[in-house]
């Protein structure tokens, strides 16, 4: 007999991995997993976000846990998929979500920035997923990864934002995402990226500011920006049975700016 809507969404006994947690996009995320059941490793560079973010969804009735690591070193990496095994056993879905950005003119574009960006927006997707997969999903066969990319990594810059190695992270992810799939569906693994629009978050605060809070959300079909609960639904989708025949695809989540700006 097919499962009810709510079964398929339930993730009760099933363990995440959130990088970026602490705080934003990431925050929302571990919360709409751990409000569906799941238990939730956080993990960001600033203990005291860390501790911050737990206590939270502790509040919440989530069984929260956290590590310190930063996901653009191959040893914090290393750590992290180690110590999250080993407290939390098996998991279950995994949240590439830590990211970072850069603001300046291609033409003056620092390469140390660029190297930061792509150190923890790409090659820090890659090195915890293939951990996480070696250690837990691959031999059960089952496992869903998360990739967080963006509506940047659609389309060129918008004049005002000038950040070319955020861009070009990002739209590596959604192949990155692509080439995933095809190869780990055969171990029962699917992956999925999202694509946000503009949120109000720490990440975007002087990209607002520069822009215009008003102006920004004029742009969108639905004239708003995102809120903390807009990744809810499509995170719960993609980590659950109900998106167990999902795999390699992306999804903006963006107020429709995507639809007009042909992404």
């Amino acid at each position: 007999m097919a499962r009810t809507v709510q079964q398929l969404f339930d993730l009760t006994g099933r363990t995440a991995l959130v990088t970026g947690g602490s705080r934003g996009l990431g925050l929302q995320m571990a919360q709409a997993l751990g409000e569906a059941g799941a238990r939730i490793m956080l993990s960001s560079r600033k203990a005291e976000d860390l501790e911050q973010a737990c206590a939270e969804l502790q509040a919440a009735g989530i069984d929260a846990r956290w590590i310190a690591a930063d996901c653009a070193r191959e040893d914090d990496i290393a750590r992290l998929a180690r110590e999250t095994l080993e407290r939390m056993g098996d998991v279950d879905i995994l949240v590439n979500n830590a990211g970072a950005t850069w603001g300046a003119p291609a033409e003056d574009h620092p390469l140390a920035a660029w190297d930061k960006v792509m150190n923890l927006n790409v090659r820090g997707y890659f090195l915890l997923s293939q951990a996480i997969a070696r250690g837990s999903m691959i031999a059960r066969r089952s496992g869903r990864i998360i990739n967080v990319a963006s509506i940047a990594g659609l389309a060129g810059n918008p004049t005002e934002m000038k950040t070319i190695a955020y861009n070009t992270s990002k739209g590596a992810v959604l192949n990155f995402t692509r080439a995933l799939a095809g190869e780990w569906g055969a171990y029962g693994i699917g992956v999925n990226a999202i694509c946000p629009g503009f949120f109000k978050t720490k990440m975007a605060t002087v990209l607002i500011e520069t822009m215009g809070e008003e102006k920004m959300a004029a742009q969108a079909p639905l004239r708003r920006l995102g809120d903390d609960e807009d990744l809810k639904g499509i995170t719960l989708l993609y980590a659950s049975d109900a998106g167990k025949h999902i795999t390699g695809q992306w999804l903006a989540v963006d107020g429709g700016v995507s639809a007009i700006l042909g992404g």
